[in-house]
């Protein structure tokens, strides 16, 4: 059965306390599933420089060894899909912090209750815990010196009923295909926290999702050329993205897969060539993205972002060539499969 559906999806990455890049408010897509779709969000502040955070660090609480979600809950799906991708490239695990979920859970019910997809809060709204995502850690009592972290919230309606396995794949798969969305699930942190809350709207069933990654110490990711996501053999990521506000360069609508590259949080890191080559040999040029040229001034100077401007096709497998510069110092890295798999909204 073909759900149609229609989502928004918000971003932010904060470093030192401070917010330093965003990704606007929400961006509407996809075949609605009723006459309307979640507003957009409102602008997050604007973006600043990125800073790596002191060796000093305030002691962090509610840290689980193990994922204690509830079974076949959308939040425990959600968790296992971010750890799953992150694992698979070589990004350091995230382990549940239930100090970040409460802050996470928060924000995704106050989206529920405004029938909003934002970064951040307005006082006074149904369900207000703090503007930003680090104002709402630090309201359930995360240690806020030296922070350093992000968040990302989307909203997924459907025409009918979903599992809520289906929910919570269906959300991080929405942040895995965002341009300004993917490197911050990818963040070098390794505490994250997951709301995820359930309306009507309009009369049909929708999903918000909220996922806020924060720690007061940063992972060192390699001590050679940066990683990527995907890397070779990641299966099944969707070959569509919709919008995403700020819309990514040279984008007229949806855009394929996007390849991010990251550094180490001292690097920058500056793309060369990047291309994408199908089963029959065509190649795609991809957009580059990265701090120096980034318009939107979301990406921080140790990621990067390659993405084809147009839909790539399903269950298909592309071979990513990616080319730049590591701290001044070229690098390329091997050629890599990853195969997509269906549209699934």
């Amino acid at each position: 059965m073909t759900i149609k559906s229609t989502f928004t999806l918000t971003s932010a990455v904060v470093a030192a306390a401070i917010l330093v890049a965003a990704c606007g408010g929400g961006g509407g897509g996809g075949g609605g599933g009723g006459s309307s779709s979640p507003a957009a969000g409102t602008p997050a502040s604007a973006p600043g420089s990125a800073s790596a955070p002191s060796s000093a660090s305030s002691p962090v609480t509610g840290t689980q060894p193990t994922p204690q979600y509830a079974a076949n809950s959308a939040t425990l799906a959600m968790f296992n899909q971010v750890n799953a991708y992150r694992q698979q490239c070589g990004f350091p695990a995230v382990q549940q912090n239930t100090v970040l979920d409460q802050a996470a859970q928060a924000h995704a019910m106050w989206e529920g209750l405004n029938n909003t997809v934002a970064d951040n809060e307005t006082a006074g709204q149904q369900g207000f815990t703090g503007v930003t995502y680090l104002d709402r850690a630090a309201h359930f009592g995360f240690p806020t010196t030296n922070a350093i972290g992000g968040g990302v919230s989307a909203a997924h309606w459907t025409a009918a009923a979903l599992t809520e396995t289906q929910y919570g794949q269906l959300l991080v798969n929405q942040w895995f295909t965002g341009v300004y969305h993917a490197p911050v699930v990818l963040t070098p942190v390794t505490k994250i926290g997951i709301g995820e809350y359930e309306t009507s709207l309009s009369g049909f069933p929708a999903a918000w999702g909220s996922a806020t990654l924060e720690d007061t110490s940063i992972q060192q990711l390699t001590t050679g050329a940066p990683l990527t996501f995907p890397c070779q053999g990641v299966t099944g990521l969707p070959p569509k993205a919709h919008t995403e506000t700020p819309t990514p360069p040279n984008t007229s609508g949806p855009w394929g897969t996007p390849v991010i590259v990251m550094g180490n949080v001292t690097d920058t890191i500056v793309l060369t060539s990047g291309t994408m080559t199908d089963p029959s040999g065509n190649v795609i040029n991809l957009q580059l993205l990265y701090s120096a040229n980034d318009p939107n001034k979301e990406l921080q100077p140790y990621e990067a972002v390659a993405y084809p401007t147009t839909p790539l096709a399903e269950n298909t497998t592309y071979t990513v060539n990616v080319s730049g510069t590591q701290n001044g110092k070229p690098f390329t890295k091997p050629p890599f499969p990853f195969t997509t798999g269906t549209i699934n909204w």
